[in-house]
This record gives structure tokens, C-alpha cells and sequence, in this order.
């Protein structure tokens, strides 16, 4: 330990103290991720990480997987280490921003209004500060998990997680010998129903996806002539399709007890077949739940062409494609045959759909520890549209659950915080989290 942590333990600072500049501090750090290593890199936000780990007594190592792309991991050993350890994981890296989009500069960690800001402040720095935080005060005073606790703060997850937690499960998956749960991102934020009740939503499942490019060949020629064989236009027509398509309603185990519970807490009956008037009783959460009730396929991008006189010979596009839990071969044989035969489709990236039921030891800490903070909680589960670096774990067959505790402003809309402008979050949402996170520690 530190003679600067030293003297934080004899001053009596704790976690909640530390975490909106912890925060603050990891915002600061430019992780931006492009998905093609022409950004920053998150290699000194981990040495941050590292430092702050090893200032209160621990050994982080970190693991660089190309030329800035480095993730810092840790162990913190139980009162019995013959148990099944935890995992807790988070993510360095941030989607890009735009500074002239914001009211506060995205990388700057301004405080305002009661929240703070930047990129990463929902997605998903918060959770890495209190994280650090928990860990940070927990060390100091002397007080050890139940059990062992590895923590990972990882690169890359917002390209798929191939540099971060991909990287560590193939190359150093000892790392995480004896863990058998993991808590991350995308869970535990609440869903206000009134005063007397607070839902909080656990990720309990994650879509699967099946980022791809789309090819049409064609014969090139000049623009004046009558060209029947356009590549732009046959691909054009096939992501048209592919836009304007409503997959059909599957309604999985996760999502059908989400709508059960919060049915339960309106007072009705929600019906899943009727979408309209379902997600309009959701409010903010809407965005998040509405794509979990089917399969989903967005165009992304287009790239055609070279001049204006001249017909291209090839045509590409990118599709955003997620799957749900079980659905896989359906998706796939949907998109064929609404792309055609003439649109040849190849994956970027494409990784499995992953789900776990909600019950057991873990999530019944996750239920006290919420209801010790705010007595109007009940945890429920959720499945989260996107993806996480839980598919990676899972292949160690970590169970994986969404958990980065916060109590939110019912007017705050957290979804689109998500890759929004503008991101942010409350001030008093993060101390909540420690709390939270401290007492699930104690439980779990």
C-alpha cells in the first residue's frame, strides 16, 4: 500500500468519495475505438488502472495484444479461496465521438448538472470506476472478499472484443481458473414504475450477432449507357430489403419473464404480439427491450464507385445483423433470401447468443444489495440487444450477468445514453453503485 493510500485510510476516505473522480479521470483518457487500430489504443487508461491496483497492495498485470490494445487483470484473494471465483470485467474503450456534437466535451469528465460527462460515462466507465473504487477501499481497510475476486479491465470490446477479452481467453485463460460467474455492463440501472417500486434490470442474455459485408459483382461501363447489370442498383434494391423487413416476434424464456414481471408492476397484461402498444408502456427503456423481441438486421454502411461517369463493377454494403438466443439458422436463412442471389454476404465478425437463468446464489445478493440501498427494488431479469464481452467468457463456461448498479432519474433517458451524444451519468447514481457493489461483494 501507498503512503498516499496510507494516508487515505487514516483520513477515512472510502469508495464513494473517489469514484466521480475516478470516473472522471478514465472519461479523460481518449479510448476511442475505430475497429481498426487507427485509434489511441487503450494502453495508458490500463496503466492507470494498474497503478491505482497496485497502489492498495495488488499485483495487476498487463496484457498488450497489438501496439496500444492493452487490458490490465488482477486477483484479489477471498477468506476462502477454495470457493468458485467471480469475475467482475469492464471495458476501456469507447465508441468515437464528436466534440462539436456535445454540450460538454466528450473526453473531458466535466461535472454538471448533477451528472458527470463524457464518452464512456454509461459505456462503460462508470462501472470501471466503481469497480476501482470498491476494490480501492476494500484493500485499504483491510476487508477481503468471501471468496477470490478477479477483476479485468479490457481493450477492444466495442469491435467485438477480438484484442481484449478474446485475446485473453485463447492466449491466458489460467487468468481465470476457478471463476465460474462474471458481473459487467448493460445491467442492474433502474426502470422507475412509481415510488413504491423500482425495477432493476439484470442482463441475463445478449443477442447474438452477424456483422457482415454485403458483395454484388456487376459489369462496369460508362454512365451514358443503358446498363442493365448495375451492381449498385441490385445491391441497392437487396439492402433495401433487408432495412424495411420486420423479422416475426420470438418471445425467448429471458424476455417472457421480463414482461411477466413488469406487467406484474403496472398492473396489465403485456402482450408481446402487439409491439406498438407493448414498448409504449416502457418509456425510455423501449429502445433497449423492443430489439430483444426479434431478430434484427440494419444496413450500416454503403460504398460504391469512383466517378461519377463511371458504372462500377462491384457494389459492397454492411449490415448490422443480431439473432436471438435459439435463432440463429432462422436469421441467416430470413436474410438469404432477402438479399437474393446475386448479393454475395460474408462475415466480419460473428460471435453466439448467450443465455442463463435467473436464479441462484449470485442473483439473490444482487436482489439484497440492491433492496439494502433502496428499499423500492426488485431485480428482474433482461436480455440486451447488443453484445458483450461475456460471449468470450462464456467459452469458459463463465455465467455471465449484466450488473453495474444504478439508481437513475426516472426523466433520464439511459438508453440512449448508449454511443449517444451527450453521455452522462448521475453523480449520486455512481455512489449508489459502490454501495451496491460493496454489500453484493459481502453477499456473494
Amino acid at each position: 500500500m501507498s503512503d498516499t493510500d496510507t494516508a487515505d485510510t487514516a483520513r477515512g476516505v472510502t469508495g464513494e468519495d473517489e469514484v466521480v473522480d475516478l470516473c472522471r479521470d478514465l472519461i479523460r483518457f481518449d479510448t476511442s475505438n475505430y475497429g481498426d487500430h487507427s485509434g489511441p489504443g487503450e494502453r495508458k487508461a490500463a496503466e492507470y488502472v494498474a497503478e491505482k491496483l497496485a497502489e492498495v497492495g495488488l499485483e495487476p498485470r498487463i496484457f498488450e495484444s497489438h501496439p496500444g490494445r492493452a487490458s490490465t487483470v488482477a486477483r484479489i484473494e477471498g477468506e476462502d479461496p477454495s470457493r468458485p471465483a467471480l469475475l467482475i470485467h469492464g471495458h476501456l474503450d469507447v465508441v468515437p465521438a464528436n466534440a462539436a456534437d456535445w454540450t460538454h466535451d466528450p473526453f473531458s469528465g466535466e461535472v454538471a448538472d448533477g451528472c458527470v460527462w463524457g464518452r464512456g460515462a454509461v459505456d462503460m466507465k462508470d462501472m470501471d470506476a466503481m469497480t476501482l473504487a470498491v476494490v480501492r477501499d476494500r484493500l485499504r481497510s483491510g476487508r477481503r472478499p468471501p471468496r477470490d475476486i478477479v477483476v479485468a479491465f479490457l481493450a477492444d470490446e466495442e469491435a467485438g472484443g477480438t484484442y481484449g477479452a478474446r485475446h485473453l481467453v485463447d492466449r491466458h485463460p489460467e487468468l481465470f481458473e476457478g471463476v465460474t460467474e462474471a458481473i459487467s455492463e448493460v445491467g442492474g440501472f433502474s426502470f422507475t414504475v412509481s415510488e413504491q417500486r423500482r425495477l432493476y434490470l439484470i442482463q441475463t442474455a445478449e443477442k447474438g450477432m452477424h456483422w457482415m459485408k454485403l458483395t454484388v459483382a456487376g459489369t462496369a461501363g460508362h454512365g451514358s449507357m443503358i446498363h442493365r447489370d448495375n451492381a449498385i442498383t441490385e445491391l441497392s434494391e437487396a439492402v433495401a430489403r433487408v432495412g424495411r423487413h420486420r423479422f416475426p416476434v420470438r418471445v425467448t424464456k429471458t424476455t417472457r419473464a421480463f414482461l411477466d414481471e413488469l406487467g406484474d408492476a403496472l398492473g396489465t397484461e403485456l402482450d408481446p404480439e402487439d409491439m406498438e402498444s407493448t414498448l409504449a408502456r416502457l418509456g425510455g427503456i423501449a429502445k433497449l427491450i423492443g430489439a430483444t423481441l426479434s431478430n434484427t438486421a440494419n444496413p450500416t454502411q454503403l460504398n460504391a464507385g469512383y466517378k461519377v461517369n463511371v458504372i462500377p463493377g462491384e457494389a459492397t454494403a454492411h449490415i448490422d445483423g443480431r439473432f436471438l438466443p435459439g435463432h440463429e439458422e432462422e436469421f441467416l436463412a430470413d436474410l438469404d433470401r432477402l438479399l437474393g442471389p446475386h448479393v454475395r454476404r460474408e462475415d466480419v465478425h460473428a460471435d453466439k447468443a448467450v443465455e442463463t437463468t435467473f436464479d441462484g446464489a449470485l442473483v439473490e445478493a444482487m436482489q439484497s444489495a440492491l433492496v439494502a440501498e433502496d428499499p423500492a427494488a426488485k431485480a428482474i431479469p433482461y436480455m440486451l440487444s447488443g453484445g458483450t464481452d461475456a460471449k468470450s467468457f462464456d467459452d469458459l463456461g463463465i455465467r455471465g450477468f449484466g450488473f453495474a448498479p444504478l439508481k437513475l432519474p426516472p426523466e433520464l433517458d439511459f438508453a440512449g445514453m448508449f454511443h449517444g451524444v451527450d453521455e452522462r451519468v448521475p453523480v449520486d447514481g455512481l455512489k449508489f453503485g459502490v454501495r451496491v457493489l460493496d454489500r453484493f461483494l459481502d453477499l456473494s
